[in-house]
């Protein structure tokens, strides 16, 4: 991801996160998806009604697929809107799309959302990333790490 990309992503109204992927997961590899939605989907999600908790990506017939996220019913909808949960198609290359195929064939190796943004072309896309699970004494680790961070920028405030 260049420092353009990055930017966008900074400024982008809506920023959608996945918090808890990064305490679960070892992040391996990153890809930037376009998201095929319906109706009032996009109106939801550019008011950041949306969720990806206990989200996650799976491969059908050459094509990658989020499941279990959760987009709002637009308020100012009428009796066309969007079902809440469904399972929406991802838009990667097919390059792409075979490498994590093959990735996750692996045991252990899953494909995680991590944010949704809307990009400068008013477009959502979605972060996404192969990820391989942490044991238990690797989520010690990483709260242990996190508590010393806080601790150094506590000490460097008071001098």
């Amino acid at each position: 991801m260049n420092k353009e990309e990055e930017l966008i992503r900074k400024k982008s109204p809506v920023n959608i996160r996945n918090k808890k992927a990064s305490f679960e997961y070892f992040f391996i590899e990153t890809y930037t998806a376009g998201i095929v939605l319906t109706g009032t989907e996009i109106k939801s999600i550019r008011q950041g009604k949306a969720s990806l908790v206990d989200t996650f990506c799976f491969i059908n017939n050459s094509e990658i697929w989020v499941k279990n996220m959760s987009i709002s019913p637009y308020f100012y909808g009428s009796y066309n809107n969007h079902e809440m949960k469904r399972d929406r198609k991802l838009l990667l290359n097919h390059k792409e799309i075979m490498k994590l195929h093959s990735a996750t064939k692996q045991t252990g190796y899953t494909i995680i959302p991590l944010l949704v943004f809307i990009d400068q072309n008013g477009r959502a896309k979605m972060d996404i990333a192969l990820c391989k699970g942490k044991k238990e004494f690797d989520k010690r680790q990483t709260l242990k790490d996190k508590e010393d961070r806080r601790e150094m920028e506590r000490a460097v405030k008071h001098y």
